[in-house]
């Protein structure tokens, strides 16, 4: 990527979008307790925090930031979403590199977490920050409307769990032989699945989370409840009229939410135009948002 190509903006709106996650996540693991918590034990929260700060380049909070600005969100609360991911990217860091797993000893230049403390400590600290993605994206902070909140929960749920990222850490130690005297031969098919879910499900959750934060996925849920299949949509459909639910299907009709939802996709395909193929997963998060049918 050179300077002439775009290049140059790039780099700089990932470093700037990288220092205010940075400074987001220091405040977000304060040594300071919250409501409900009783304490944060000193050495955990040093753990967290090693594990979290001082490197990396921010690139799934970028993802979640600048999908999110497609749809005029404002900034601080994708960079909430934004955190809330990378705390998810870096649980995942340091169980990976446990003995267990990869046994590693370096991460980004340093001792990884636990090297630079003990197995045990790395191991809560990874939990910890698994389960304080969620404590992020529940907050008022990320998103006022309590439905958008538990679509992020779901959503990053469905990305780092059994089906996301940690199922493709199982396929990938089956891929090396871990479970067998000999590693399997693996197609490209089943390579493509274990990147998908291992790498590529997080990354997508940081371009979807934008469309979450900004309501897109909200029109596309309101035109479901009034024309999807109960079957295929997994839930009873229709509830939002009887309940006389505030949705933009109530306010313009189906066929104008409709144009308003594809509307908003194409301004977001229209603006990511100049990025060609390096913008396919953001067009994709937005076309996936409005097509869905469960």
């Amino acid at each position: 990527m050179s300077v002439n190509d775009g290049g140059s903006d790039f780099v700089t709106r990932l470093n700037e979008i990288a220092a205010s996650t940075e400074d987001l996540l220091d405040r977000l693991l304060a040594a300071a307790p919250m409501p409900a918590e009783r304490a944060r034990p000193k050495r955990l929260i040093e753990s967290m925090r090693y594990a979290t700060l001082g490197g990396g380049k921010r690139f799934r909070p970028f993802l979640v930031v600048e999908s999110a600005a497609l749809f005029g969100v404002p900034r601080e609360r994708s960079l909430m979403a934004g955190a809330a991911l990378e705390c998810v990217h870096c649980y995942s860091l340091v169980h990976d590199d446990l003995p267990a797993m990869d046994n590693d000893d370096l991460r980004r230049g340093r001792p990884t977490a636990h090297k630079a403390f003990d197995e045990a400590t790395a191991i809560l600290a990874g939990d910890s920050l698994l389960t304080f993605a969620f404590d992020i994206v529940s907050r008022t902070e990320t998103h006022p409307d309590p439905g958008i909140r538990i679509a992020l929960v779901q959503a990053l749920a469905r990305a780092s769990g059994l089906g996301g990222m940690a199922g493709g850490q199982m396929l990938d130690l089956a891929a090396e032989g871990r479970f067998a005297q000999t590693p399997p031969r693996l197609g490209l098919a089943e390579v493509e699945e274990l990147q998908a879910m291992k790498t590529g499900a997080l990354l997508r959750f940081g371009c979807l989370s934008g469309a979450i934060i900004g309501e897109a996925f909200q029109i596309a849920d309101d035109i479901l409840d009034v024309e999807g299949d109960p079957e295929t949509v997994g839930k009873a459909t229709g509830k939002d009229a009887d309940a006389h639910k505030a949705t933009a299907v109530a306010v313009l009709g189906v066929e104008r939410a409709k144009q308003k939802l594809f509307g908003l996709v194409a301004d977001a395909e229209a603006t990511l135009a100049p990025f060609g193929t390096r913008a396919t997963m953001l067009k994709a998060a937005a076309r996936f948002v409005a097509e869905r049918r469960a």
